[in-house]
Formats: C-alpha cells, sequence, structure tokens
C-alpha cells in the first residue's frame, strides 16, 4: 500500500485490525527507498558532517502535485542532521510544464508523471560543493517495486510469518528482488 497521505495512524490501526498482511510506505520505489535509507544511515552516524554548507534544493512533478514530496521532507531532514541549515520553503519547486522540459530536462511524455529532485550542497568558502540528484520518468518504478513487495508478502503469508506489517525497507532487507 504505497500512501503519501492521509492518516498514517489510522492506516496501520486499520491494517492490524483487519489481521491482514501488508506493505504500507510512503514511498514504494525500491531504489528511492534504498538512496533515503542511506541517507538515513549517513545522518546517523556522521553528524553535523556538512556544518556551515549551504543547499539548494529543486524538485519538479507532474502539474497536479502541488505539495513538497515526502520523499525530499525526509532527504532535506537528514541534510539538516549533516549539519545544513534549510527549510522547506526554500525548495525551488518547478511545476510549469515549460519550465520542466527546458530547465529540468523532462521529456514532454512524462510531464504528467514524473519525479525529479535535485539537491546541491557547497561548502562555506565555496570551493566543495556535492550533488545528489534523482529522476523518475512515469510509473514503472513504482509498479516494479510493488511486484517485488507483493512477491515479498506472498513468501511471508506462506511461511506464516507472525509479523504482518511491513515496510519497503524490509522487502530490500530481504533482497531477492527482480
Amino acid at each position: 500500500m504505497g500512501t503519501k497521505g492521509g492518516d498514517r495512524e489510522r492506516v496501520y490501526k486499520t491494517v492490524k485490525d483487519s489481521n491482514v498482511y501488508a506493505v504500507i510506505s510512503p514511498q514504494m520505489g525500491k531504489q528511492v527507498v534504498a538512496f533515503l535509507a542511506a541517507m538515513e544511515i549517513m545522518a546517523k552516524q556522521f553528524l553535523g558532517a556538512f556544518s556551515g554548507y549551504s543547499l539548494q534544493v529543486m524538485e519538479s512533478h507532474q502539474a497536479s502535485k502541488l505539495d513538497i514530496s515526502g520523499t525530499a521532507k525526509a532527504v532535506i531532514s537528514c541534510f539538516q542532521k549533516l549539519g545544513v541549515s534549510f527549510e522547506l520553503d526554500q525548495i525551488q519547486q518547478i511545476q510549469d510544464p515549460k519550465q520542466q522540459v527546458e530547465m529540468v530536462g523532462v521529456l514532454e511524455e512524462y510531464l504528467n508523471g514524473h519525479a525529479f529532485h535535485m539537491y546541491h550542497l557547497t561548502s562555506p568558502d565555496q570551493t566543495v560543493s556535492f550533488e545528489f540528484q534523482h529522476n523518475v520518468c512515469g510509473r514503472s518504478i513504482y509498479a516494479e517495486s510493488t511486484v517485488d513487495a507483493t512477491i515479498f508478502l506472498a513468501k511471508k503469508i506462506q511461511s506464516g510469518a507472525e509479523q504482518r506489517i511491513y515496510n519497503m525497507i524490509d522487502v530490500l532487507r530481504e533482497g531477492n528482488m527482480r
């Protein structure tokens, strides 16, 4: 169940009370989940490593998505733990289709379904920079990862696993993905 909105506690309670097996995750794209997990590990192990660095964040999504992505919020939270001062209202959101094509590089056929994120860090003296970028065109990453999650759940059901609610990190840790 990939869901970014709604009442997360209610979703978990409903699934738990239903006594069914489920993978619940705000991000279903396994490669994006792996990137987020790596960022979280770095943030926990290297607190303050980027203190004093400035951060620029740009994201582009289909015009119908009006809010800041949960992915960007999670990555920014990691950078904040790494010592970067940054507020969500500093994110440059590109929602104009013409700019998405010309400035961001989104192919026209993906204007209605894309997620481009760029994080650019610069040292205080501007002699060092780092860039992290992940671009998704279309929906295949989510579909493929949902198939992996379904296979994962089928194995859990077949083995009679006591735990019933999982997330995409659990799917990644299990391995055996296509």
